[in-house]
Parts: structure tokens; sequence; C-alpha cells
């Protein structure tokens, strides 16, 4: 990925696209299917425009496409970089655009959900960068940074409990393509899980046989501090860690308790 981020690295390559000649009953059959809310019309190669549901609820029509779908279509070039296709978003308030190359042949579909995929995962360099340095001045040692796919079973936790209504939004998040890495450090032969447990458990449990990751590389055996602290609390694998069904997952227990007082205020 380059290291301004691009549409091209975020968007969806395979698009589902349909004829103008549609009936607008197998649109709604196919946003049923496909869980997707809008599509690209296509005819002879090009996009001539979008179908949207808000086409199908606010536009009088029984009949096809042709008739409700609107044709003032915005598009996104795939060498434009994710931040400028965020701004055109923003500024014409559309939360999709198809994506074309140079030949302005369709490639792609980029929406709200990609932007903000793409502003999730940008973060974790940051963090990545942090435990780099912090690792160099504690221990004195050059490190480097790897991005890979690590296998699940050979990473080393070192949390005590995640939390079970977290996991369930980390799977949802993975299903749909949020896979935002984990930050791992290889110390000898040893890969230790510093952040992503939540991530790393929901993907073991969907049956992920490795993770991306970035690895910091110690280039020696070095036993760090959180390990210890691992084996004094008898965390060995991911079976030792300790699922929390009874409990909120801070994040979670935040967002719901803004929610129940905004409730409360609106029936006051």
């Amino acid at each position: 990925m380059s290291n301004k981020p691009l549409v091209k690295d975020y968007m969806t390559k395979e698009v589902i696209t349909v004829p103008p000649e549609t009936p607008n009953e197998h649109i709604i059959q196919l946003m049923k299917d496909s869980g997707h809310d809008g599509f690209p019309v296509k005819e002879n190669g090009a996009v001539i425009g979008m179908v949207t549901a808000f086409d199908l609820l606010l536009k009088n029509s029984d009949n096809s496409v042709n008739e409700i779908m609107s044709t003032n279509v915005v598009v996104a070039d795939q060498d434009m970089s994710i931040n400028d296709a965020a701004r055109v978003m923003f500024r014409m308030g559309i939360s999709r655009l198809p994506v074309i190359d140079k030949k302005g042949d369709l490639v792609g579909i980029i929406t709200n959900t990609d932007i903000v995929r793409s502003h999730i995962e940008r973060s974790t360099p940051m963090k990545v960068n942090y435990f780099k340095k912090t690792l160099e001045q504690l221990y004195g040692i050059e490190t480097e940074v790897k991005r890979m796919k690590v296998p699940t079973q050979r990473l080393r936790p070192t949390q005590d409990k995640v939390y079970a209504d977290e996991l369930q939004g980390r799977s949802y998040e993975l299903k749909r393509g949020l896979a935002e890495p984990t930050i791992v450090v290889k110390t000898g032969e040893r890969f230790v899980l510093v952040d992503g447990h939540h991530r790393t458990v929901a993907a073991r449990k969907l049956g992920c046989q490795e993770i991306d990751s970035y690895v910091i590389d110690l280039n020696q055996d070095l036993k760090l501090g959180m390990e210890k602290t691992a084996d004094l609390n008898g965390i060995f694998s991911f079976d030792d860690i300790e699922i929390i069904d009874d409990a909120q997952h801070p994040l979670i227990a935040i967002t719901r308790s803004m929610r129940d007082k905004k409730r409360k205020k609106n029936v006051q």
C-alpha cells in the first residue's frame, strides 16, 4: 500500500451492476440477497447511473431502473487519494462512488464504510511506532517492523480476558472486511501478541488460520516483561483467556451509557 492511501487500496473490486431495463422488483430482491443498498447501472460497458434504496422509496415508479435511477453520477478515479474521495462524498452528500480506471472502465466501488475502515486501519501504525520506540528505549536495541501474515497458532497471548460483546463486534468487522492489523513482537522464535486480542480470538473462532499483523522484530531473543506477567497469570495460550459474558467491554459500556442518557432526556 502506498504512503498516501488511494481509493484502489480500499475499494470493493467485485461490483454488482445492473442494466437499465432491470425491473424494480428485481432490484429490491437483489438488495435483500446481497445486503447492499445501491448499484451502478451499466449499459454497453459504461456507467450511466446509480440506483439506490432512496430511488425506490422516493420516486414513483413500478417499472424499471431507467425510470428511477440517478443519472448525474459522480465517480472516483482509482488513483485518487482516499481523503479526496471522502471530501467529495461529504460535499456531495453521497455514500458511495463508482470507481473507474484511466480508460473509464468500472473497476470498483468505494463507500462510507470503506472510508471509515481506512481511517481505523491507518491509526494502527501510530501505535506500532509507539511500541517500537518504547522497546528500543527499554532494552537499548534496534528493531525493525514488518507487515506480514502470522499463523494464529504461533501467537502468544498476553491478555487474561476478553469481552463477549466486543468479540461479537470484532467478528462482524472481520466478516465485513475490516481486517485491522494486530501488533506483534517477534523475540527469538516467539510471536508475542501486544495489541489485538479481541481481533485474534474472533478470527480464531471464525476459522482464520493467520492474521494480518505489524511485527516488531527484535532480531534477538529477549524475555519481555509482558511475557513474564502473562506467565505469572497462567496465560500461555488462547485457551487460557477468560471470555467475560456478564460484563461489558468499556467501549460498549460507554456507547450504551450515552445512548441511555439520550433516551432519558428525550422522555423528559
